[in-house]
């Protein structure tokens, strides 16, 4: 790799990897910087005990057959080398209330029937928002997102959903069509992917998270999300690119404009430490607030815009309890994931959160890697599982019982937080075994994160592992876009205009290898292109692991085929 990369990638999270992995098989030297020992962000696997492996933020995904999952790994030459294990196709996500329990369908059609059947006497209103949510995606599909180019009018005649229900409030179109409260719950109930209160909730995004699932199915990476990390990783050393690990980047280096040239250019980046790495075009991935407030000098952006991103609203963090259990889960659980709502109001869980402190009843998120992905190895030891129950909390630090005293200053070690994060690990276990039984006994490994947890491993603000909240004043085209006002500098990661989640951020990714090469990608993808060459990958040779593969990346050379 030469000394001077055409591009540097800040942050290795599927963002960072994405536009790397396509820079890099489009022949650009490329540098992924990444300030954790291990490169994945919130998709990367941890291991404890040489035998526990748990997912950070890798549970399901879809559109792995037909969707853009496919064609973004296709693109790359990793069609064939990622497996993917189904989920229940009669409910890959199961909806428990108190007196209720909804098993989610792979289909619209079988989708809306379930739902009239469950919730009778709002069978017109739910046909109506579910053919809304339909229609709005098959328009999108059909037309895509508008572009500074798009004839308006065209674009109205064509996407009438879209444009008229797209940015509203998901609580309008329930208004609209009198849905009540149970059935909007249930329609509703899986809102912890993007944990934004239906009142802010936009339809379009909504309607894209059930859609997501409805024509493919769910699908869970078989070995886990190390799996697509360490292959990322792999493209991209195959390439002539290189993934770097511990390199924090304290510093984007910019110098004024030259020529007629207005605004600030790229030049480089600081490292901590003191390394400079000279390059003219930086996509940096990772926290936006960390960008404009730290990395980017003052001088080199508008106030108007340094104000707009302090302004961002983040989005709620979330908070994971990770179990290795000594018994098989699937005894219990099928390859499903379990919502469990102690409520109907979808609404009142986010008071807790904007009052700045943790609900005493907080909604749970069950997945298990184990009863998704029996065929794969590595999960837990043979004839144990490992589970994660989510739920999504305040980040304020007063109701952590954070304080800037204590050792050092370190979260980690104030009496105060520990036992705040303890009472809410076995509040999360009490609420998990009424779905599958005695736990307690079985545990043998146990650990929690909480939004400090993340901020110290991804850098993020308020803990957020979606970046700015995916809501009607943060949407699509109010999202900031992959070009920024400093020249050499494309923005990705999970506040850009693609937004978060598993394929969302790699279409950012994506996106930003567009915008560095000047290339219509989507075009050239849709035409059936396939960049770099695949038979140069390890990922197929004896004894490569995903996680070594991704790891400690600042002392290993790659591995090559003879």
């Amino acid at each position: 790799m030469p000394e001077r990369p055409d591009v540097v990638v800040i942050g290795s999270g599927l963002a960072g990897l994405t536009a790397g992995a396509y820079l890099a098989t489009n022949g650009k030297s490329v540098l992924v910087l990444e300030q954790h020992d291990v490169a994945g962000g919130c998709a990367q696997t941890f291991r404890r005990k040489k035998k526990w492996w748990f997912d950070v933020g890798f549970h399901y995904i879809g559109g792995v057959r037909t969707g853009e999952m496919a064609r973004l790994l296709k693109g790359i030459g990793l069609g064939e080398r990622i497996g993917f294990a189904e989920l229940d196709r009669d409910g890959f996500d199961t909806l428990v209330f108190p007196d209720l329990e909804f098993k989610v369908p792979v289909g619209w059609d079988a989708y809306t029937e379930r739902l009239v059947e469950t919730f009778p006497y709002d069978e017109e209103g739910i046909r109506a928002v579910v053919g809304v949510m339909r229609s709005a995606m098959e328009e999108l599909r059909k037309v895509g997102v508008p572009g500074p180019d798009t004839d308006l009018e065209e674009y109205v005649r064509l996407a009438p959903t879209v444009v008229s229900w797209g940015m509203r409030p998901l609580t309008e179109l329930y208004d609209e069509h009198y849905v009540s409260e149970r059935a909007r719950a249930v329609l509703t109930a899986q809102a912890g992917d993007y944990a934004t209160p239906p009142s802010r909730t936009p339809v379009l995004l909504h309607a894209g998270l059930i859609d997501h699932y409805m024509r493919d199915g769910a699908f869970y990476v078989e070995g886990g999300g190390q799996e697509l990390v360490g292959n990322l990783v792999e493209v991209i050393h195959a390439n002539g690119g290189r993934v770097r690990t511990r390199a924090a980047v304290e510093r984007i280096r910019t110098a004024e404009g030259e020529g007629e040239a207005e605004g600030h250019r790229v030049v480089g980046v600081t490292l901590a430490g003191g390394e400079e790495i000279d390059c003219e075009r930086v996509v940096a991935t990772g926290d936006i607030k960390h960008l404009f407030g730290e990395l980017l000098d003052p001088e080199a952006v508008s106030t108007e815009t340094r104000e707009r991103v302090e302004g961002y609203r983040m989005a709620t963090p979330l908070v994971t309890v990770y179990l290795g259990l000594d018994f098989d889960i699937s005894e219990r659980m099928p390859a499903t994931n379990y919502w469990l709502h102690s409520r109907y109001d979808q609404e009142a869980y986010y008071g807790p959160v904007a009052e700045g402190r943790l609900d005493e009843d907080p909604p749970v998120y069950i997945s298990s890697a184990s009863a998704k992905d029996p065929a794969g190895a590595g999960h837990a030891p043979e004839g144990c599982s490992t589970v994660e129950l989510m739920t999504w909390a305040t980040s304020d630090p007063e109701a952590w019982g954070v304080t800037d005293e204590g050792a050092n200053g370190k979260y980690s070690k104030q009496e105060s937080y520990n036992r705040i994060k303890d009472e809410l690990t076995e509040k999360l276990i009490d609420r998990a075994e009424q779905q599958l039984g005695p736990l307690r006994e079985h545990i043998v490994w146990k650990e929690a994160s909480t939004p400090m947890t993340q901020t110290r491993y991804t850098l993020s603000s308020e803990g957020s592992c979606y970046g700015i909240e995916v809501a009607t004043d943060q949407f699509g085209p109010l999202r900031p876009a992959h070009r920024t006002e400093v020249d050499g500098l494309i923005l990705g990661g999970v506040s850009s205009r693609t937004g978060h989640g598993i394929v969302a951020a790699m279409q950012g990714g994506f996106e930003c290898a567009a915008v560095v090469l000047d290339r219509d990608l989507r075009s050239e993808l849709a035409a059936g292109a396939v960049f770099g060459d695949s038979s140069e990958l390890t990922t197929d040779l004896p004894g490569w692991d995903s996680l070594e593969a991704s790891r400690k990346l600042q002392e290993k050379s790659r591995r090559v085929r003879d």
